[in-house]
């Protein structure tokens, strides 16, 4: 996003009794005011930041939104530049790498890759589910299809092993100019991790055995209070919404991956079948959403490009929710719905930045 245009505003810092109920900010302290910054010379976008500002408090907790109107270039983002837990959205980079490579001919979207007995383990998985008996085989297409759509951990998993690891798919993003997302573990040890292992690594793993007993653990509530308290602060695999708002704009506009593979990414995002509650919860029935969700603790995401009606276009918009007091992950999922109807409308009212001139 050209920073030329950026105006930058400061909202009302939070009143110590929300303060006190949302907790302890770890990318700064509580009193700290939010930062919103609005992109573009639209006047119009500082009463859309000002209504996401307020849909956003009913988070308790930390919440970051970008949204960019792809075919004006106006937007706004709302912490744009903190970082938060990506959770599963993180798999859309490693999608970028893999396709990265089918297009400089490193890997074909059909080539076959054989599944073993350590790949397999209790996760969120159609392949554990369904395919964990030996001899298993899937194309990369096939891999890409489960991560994306259904959020596969073992399919993302076995991707990010074929892209060459945490270092080529970060560095990929460095290559793309986008240097606030990392990349850094496999789903089975960033889980692992959450529930208080740290000492589990993607080069010393965990038996799929003793995995298991870490998931089914009972804890108590100051168990994941502290659990989750390590696992905010932690910088691993994590994005600024600006960051993952330009990933996204760049894949849409094919200035990271060839028109081909631009558009097999694009087309598996618009069958996203998770987070329905999310980006797509408020808006209008049948409206098109190219996305990726994710969930960890009190984290809940969702990231993706919304169509617009008629001529008014399309807008990336991430919202990013950290460090949430809320009673379940689903519970934040109306804010997320919310923030999307707010942005949608917007766009769909004013396509073309006239609005407050």
């Amino acid at each position: 996003m050209d920073k030329k245009d950026r105006l930058r505003r400061t909202a009302v810092p939070l009143s110590s009794a929300v303060v006190a109920i949302l907790g302890v900010a770890l990318a700064a302290p509580p009193s700290a005011a939010q930062s919103t910054e609005l992109i573009g010379s639209d006047p119009g976008l500082e009463y859309l930041a000002a209504e996401v500002e307020r849909l956003a408090e009913q988070a308790r907790g930390t919440v970051g939104v970008a949204a960019y109107h792809l075919e004006t270039g106006r937007g706004f983002t709302l912490n744009g530049d903190v970082r938060f837990p990506m959770a599963s959205t993180y798999k859309v980079p490693i999608a970028v790498q893999i396709l990265s490579m089918v297009d400089r001919g490193e890997l074909s979207l059909h080539d076959m890759i054989e599944l073993t007995e350590d790949d397999i383990y209790l996760t969120a998985s159609a392949i554990s589910d369904l395919l964990d008996d030996p001899g298993v085989q899937l194309s990369i297409h096939n891999l890409l299809e489960l991560m994306l759509q259904i959020s596969d951990n073992i399919a993302t998993d076995v991707l990010f092993r074929e892209a060459g690891g945490a270092a080529a798919v970060t560095g990929r993003m460095a290559e793309a100019g986008i240097e606030g997302i990392r990349v850094d573990r496999t789903t089975w040890a960033l889980i692992a991790n959450w529930l208080g292992r740290p000492d589990v690594t993607v080069e010393g793993g965990i038996h799929p055995d003793e995995y298991r007993t870490l998931l089914e653990a009972e804890r108590t509530d100051d168990d994941l209070a502290g659990n989750n308290a390590t696992f905010n602060a932690d910088p691993r695999d994590t994005a600024t919404p600006a960051a993952m708002a330009s990933l996204l704009r760049k894949i849409w506009e094919r200035e990271v991956l060839s028109e081909e593979s631009s558009r097999l990414l694009i087309d598996i995002m618009y069958r996203c079948r998770t987070g329905e509650a999310r980006l797509k919860g408020a808006l209008p029935p049948g409206t098109a959403v190219a996305h990726k969700t994710g969930t960890i603790g009190e984290t809940t995401n969702d990231v993706g490009i919304i169509d617009l009606p008629g001529d008014a276009g399309h807008v990336v918009t991430v919202v990013y929710i950290r460090e949430s007091k809320l009673e379940s992950n689903a519970a934040m999922e109306p804010v997320i719905a919310q923030i999307a109807r707010a942005v949608h409308d917007y766009f769909v009212f004013n396509p073309h930045g006239a609005f407050g001139s």
